[in-house]
């Protein structure tokens, strides 16, 4: 295609918003967000080339993108549509008609000599089509837009309205995530005319508040990065800021490890432009209280990191990152020191206080605390877990009393001072006031292992009595809030059912638990009085959530570095195991099976069958009578069949799937023999009726694994 434009030079683009100081929490997905909306917006308008690549930048004061190669002018291009049949466009007098400059309109083509609209088609198909060449967009426009819109699409979730001065001296009203100081645009060193947020670009910013205030200009585009971190002590790069400050953390920890949570990461990489690392300490005295309140105290309200020795125990020294970069850090430093002393103290002070109460005391006061309103207080919960926890020890002949206490004090912890303080640590706390009230210690660890695992990939419960009331918690949970119809929908689900799903499926596999898994669905619902809540939380639905989760489960896992696939999962789990913990053997011998050269045309065969007796409306005999076989082939086959049944039955008992699936060959041969010769819908009912008996034996001793027809 030709086009008077097609020459157009292509040039770095930048565009920064300049602000007070944005949400650290979601600093990165808005600078994600920015850059991603500036890109698309280029794109969709064909102002960027095949090599043009956008790099995003986010610190606490700004949001920009760089975008390579981007045109000043995107080329011409030909448009040909259909606009409306000719007899609808022109009137009587042949004048252009309202639909017809409408669509023109819409179309944004309202200015088009109409006499060179072109006419296709004869009689009644006649219509009338535009055919031209468009004008290619220009950038400006397009970074207009594109700013605006991107900027009214960004994550943001509460916005400020403030006032800007306009050039007339009238006040703008104005929202944003914080107040917007400057924008700045630059097409290589040439400023665009675009404006928002009440305010023109220009090819200024600003740099670091305290190591390099005030306004600087930016040469050119490509130079932005480089400036800023040359002339303004500013890494505009988050991702670059982010690695500089781990590395920097790393370092300073020497021979001890760094608690550096991703979200602890993030945030502080959103607090700061030029990132320095101090080293602090606080009184050792402070190492009596948990080491988790203490890290936890100092993460979560201060933003340092702890540090702990190579066994993973606290250390009373920690790191902070500042946004200012000294040789004489003394005062950061003491200052920081200063600020956290509280904090300890009072974490010290709400664990000393929580211990003058044993946790056993204050079981009643459970039923102070609201759980569910249709569900009752965690009282209620507590006796329904217990319940269950009792059942489900029962089955695994393991201490119900065990599992009965600490079903009674697995959630008294949510009373104490400290969990009140800092929820994260519930279960936690429960733990280390059962073991200071002399509790089992089964029971005083499933405290905290009955929440696990708590996402995924987390680890399990290392007891039994943790692991009973870990199932236990969750079935609660899963049966309760479905009962009162809140299941998950879509992408909403606002109780974790799923999570509580799939970590059943995970104690339950991983734990090797043969446990009935609609039994204890059925146990759990036992637990709940509310007769609405039974009914609404039917045992198959329940079961089918699951296995649902189990599905998702088992995508992720593989032998040998080998996934499994969809036939293989759909073929363990389509005959709807009762028992799941044997699920990744099942489909290890699947695996196996799959490999034998007999395979294919067993899997085949299986599937035959299993399309014989689903058409089939009449009753089939449980047993095929040997005396009705008539033909070599059928009776071939139900000899085949008899031989291998022990050799089945005790694989099938002693879980030797593999061995179980290898013997299925020795019925490969009579299988296709019996449907070479053998009629199985034979005009005489009895001879019908037996072959069917026959093939559903046979259907069952194949499937006793896996429906093997889902591999054909």
């Amino acid at each position: 295609m030709s086009s008077s434009n097609s020459n157009t030079p292509s040039a770095s683009l930048l565009i920064e918003v300049f602000t007070e100081e944005l949400p650290p929490k979601s600093l990165r997905r808005l600078g994600d967000a920015f850059s991603e909306g500036i890109f698309a917006s280029l794109k969709a308008a064909n102002l960027t080339t095949e090599s043009s690549v956008a790099v995003g930048f986010a610190t606490p004061r700004r949001l920009a993108v760089q975008v390579s190669n981007v045109l000043g002018q995107a080329q011409d291009y030909p448009v040909r549509e259909k606009l409306l049949p000719t007899s609808i466009a022109y009137d009587a007098e042949g004048k252009a008609t309202a639909p017809l400059l409408k669509k023109l309109a819409a179309l944004g083509f309202s200015d088009v000599d109409l006499s060179t609209l072109e006419k296709s088609g004869e009689g009644k198909n006649e219509a009338l089509y535009l055919n031209v060449i468009a004008k290619g967009a220009s950038l400006e426009k397009t970074a207009q837009t594109g700013l605006e819109q991107t900027l009214n699409k960004l994550p943001i979730a509460k916005m400020m309205h403030y006032q800007v001065q306009q050039k007339n001296g009238e006040l703008s009203d104005v929202q944003f995530a914080r107040p917007a100081h400057r924008i700045l645009a630059l097409h290589g060193d040439k400023v665009l005319n675009i404006h928002s947020l009440g305010i023109d670009a220009g090819n200024q910013t600003e740099g670091h508040r305290f190591l390099a205030p005030g306004v600087f200009t930016i040469s050119n585009a490509d130079q932005y990065e480089n400036e800023l971190q040359s002339k303004a002590k500013v890494i505009p790069s988050f991702t670059k800021r982010r690695e500089q400050i781990k590395a920097a953390l790393l370092k300073a920890a020497g021979n001890d490890l760094v608690l550096m949570p991703d979200s602890l990461l993030d945030e502080v990489t959103s607090l700061v432009e030029w990132p320095a690392i101090y080293e602090c300490h606080f009184d050792p005295e402070f190492l009596e209280v948990p080491q988790e309140c203490l890290i936890l105290t100092m993460q979560t309200n201060q933003k340092y990191f702890a540090l702990t020795d190579k066994q993973g125990k606290l250390r009373n020294r920690f790191l902070i990152v500042s946004n200012i970069e000294t040789a004489t850090p003394d005062a950061i430093i003491s200052g920081n020191e200063r600020v956290v002393r509280p904090r300890l103290s009072d974490a010290r002070f709400f664990f000393q206080q929580d211990q003058k109460r044993p946790l056993a005391s204050r079981v009643a006061d459970l039923g102070k605390v609201v759980y569910h309103n249709q569900l009752g207080n965690q009282l209620d919960r507590t006796k329904r877990v217990q319940g269950i926890a009792i059942g489900i020890a029962k089955k695994l002949n393991a201490d119900e009393k065990l599992a009965n206490r600490a079903a009674e004090i697995a959630k008294t912890d949510l009373l104490t001072d400290m969990v009140g303080e800092f929820p994260e640590l519930q279960g936690i706390m429960g733990t280390y006031y059962a073991k200071h009230d002399g509790e089992n210690t089964d029971v005083a660890s499933a405290c905290s292992e009955h929440y696990m695992p708590r996402f995924a990939g987390d680890a399990l419960p290392q007891t039994q009595t943790g692991t009973i009331l870990a199932i236990a918690d969750k079935l609660e949970t899963l049966v309760g809030i479905w009962g009162v119809g809140l299941a998950p929908t879509g992408d909403k689900d606002p109780y974790a059912l799923r999570r509580h799903a799939l970590g059943i499926c995970r104690l339950l596999l991983e734990k090797n638990l043969s446990l009935n898994l609609p039994e204890l669905i059925d146990l759990a619902r036992s637990q709940f009085t509310q007769k609405d809540v039974q009914e609404k939380a039917k045992m198959a639905d329940i079961y089918e959530f699951i296995i649902d989760r189990l599905r998702a489960y088992l995508r992720d896992q593989s032998i040998a570095g080998k996934p499994f696939t969809s036939a293989e999962i759909e073929a363990a789990l389509s005959q709807s195991p009762e028992q799941i913990n044997d699920v990744i053997e099942r489909l290890t011998a699947l695996r196996k099976f799959n490999a034998l050269p007999q395979a294919a045309q067993l899997a085949a065969a299986n599937k035959r069958i299993s399309n014989i007796l689903k058409k089939t409306s009449t009753y089939i005999p449980e047993n095929c009578s040997s005396k009705l076989l008539q033909i070599p082939a059928e009776i071939a086959l139900h000899q085949a069949l008899e031989s291998i049944t022990p050799t089945l039955t005790t694989a099938f008992e002693k879980r030797q799937y593999v061995e179980l699936l290898e013997t299925l060959v020795a019925l490969s041969a009579p299988i296709d023999q019996f449907f070479a010769d053998v009629m199985v819908m034979d005009p005489n009912t009895e001879l019908r009726d037996n072959r069917l008996a026959l093939l559903q034996q046979l259907h069952q001793k194949m499937n006793l694994v896996a429906d093997l027809g889902k591999l054909a």
